[in-house]
């Protein structure tokens, strides 16, 4: 069993991969951490880290002892900080990200009303771009990302469905289907997809950029996006199409892109998602407010 001190001790070390720094950061000598790392080399027997006169490097087997007990970490320092909050009330500092703009909107209106009646706490709202996917939760960057459902991401917690928004497809003003009424899926066939890359899971990008129609006519790929301004773009430039929410077209209005309706599709549902291990009282009261919002 781990002691507290050994568990920091190799952690830290992890992360900074310098005796100095680590010293530093955990408030004892160098000595005491190298102490400290050869006990835990000899109990585990193998070297966990690899270290040069130059540089400190994880071995195998200490990066996957890194894997294993970050989440422990975490878990730990969740409970006390819930602990604290059942104690004190709710404080801190939350970070949330969103990606579509009306999103973020939402996101700022409510944090000020939240805020209102809670001096000690502090939101940070920042965009999350098209191709960043979850990535931000999983290295710790955010601690809550408004975004477009579905999600079933290991480690991540979904929160309730907050919003949910009619399809539509952005068009060229110049093309075939910018005249119609509505469009089906159907009507994808052959037509090239403006769709983002980067972190997006599989199974995201298939319910919202299909590369199939529900008969399986193939849906060509189209130039790829990593922010909602790079779609506005490729999409006004006539070098393919996209998906998005009926909303979009009050936020992003432009003389090249028609928005019309996909008859066919469901709704763009949206939703508050965190880390399971990270959850906390300052995450629940900000999520239970963005859903009980007016």
């Amino acid at each position: 069993m781990l002691e507290r001190h050994e568990l920091e001790t190799f952690l830290t070390l992890a992360e900074e991969l310098h005796f100095g720094r680590t010293a530093e950061r955990l408030g004892v000598s160098t000595g005491r951490i190298s102490q400290t790392v050869k006990k835990l080399e000899r109990r585990v027997g193998t070297p966990l880290f690899a270290r040069t006169s130059r540089s400190v490097r994880l071995t195998p087997v200490g990066r996957r002892l890194h894997e294993d007990l970050r989440p422990v970490r975490l878990q730990m320092l969740a409970a006390v900080e819930r602990a604290v909050a059942a104690g004190r009330g709710v404080h801190g500092t939350l970070r949330a990200g969103f990606a579509a703009p009306w999103s973020g909107e939402l996101l700022t209106t409510v944090a000020d009303t939240f805020l209102a009646n809670r001096p000690g706490c502090e939101i940070r709202i920042r965009e999350v771009p098209l191709d960043g996917g979850f990535q931000p939760l999983h290295d710790g960057e955010l601690d809550l990302h408004l975004t477009a459902f579905p999600v079933r991401e290991p480690g991540i917690t979904a929160g309730p469905v907050v919003a949910a928004e009619p399809r539509v497809l952005l068009v060229p003003a110049a093309h075939p289907l910018a005249g119609r009424d509505s469009v089906a899926l159907e009507d994808l066939a052959g037509v090239p997809l403006v769709a983002p890359a980067g972190a997006n899971p599989r199974y995201w990008l298939d319910a919202h950029y299909p590369e199939r129609t529900p008969t399986g006519a193939a849906i060509p790929r189209g130039p790829v996006a990593a922010t909602w301004q790079e779609v506005l773009s490729q999409v006004s430039a006539g070098r393919g199409v996209s998906p998005g929410a009926a909303r979009g077209a009050r936020y992003h209005p432009r003389p090249g892109i028609a928005y019309v309706p996909l008859r066919d599709a469901p709704p763009v549902e949206y939703g508050l998602i965190w880390p399971t291990a990270a959850e906390n009282a300052l995450i629940r009261a900000f999520v239970e407010a963005v859903t009980e919002r007016p």
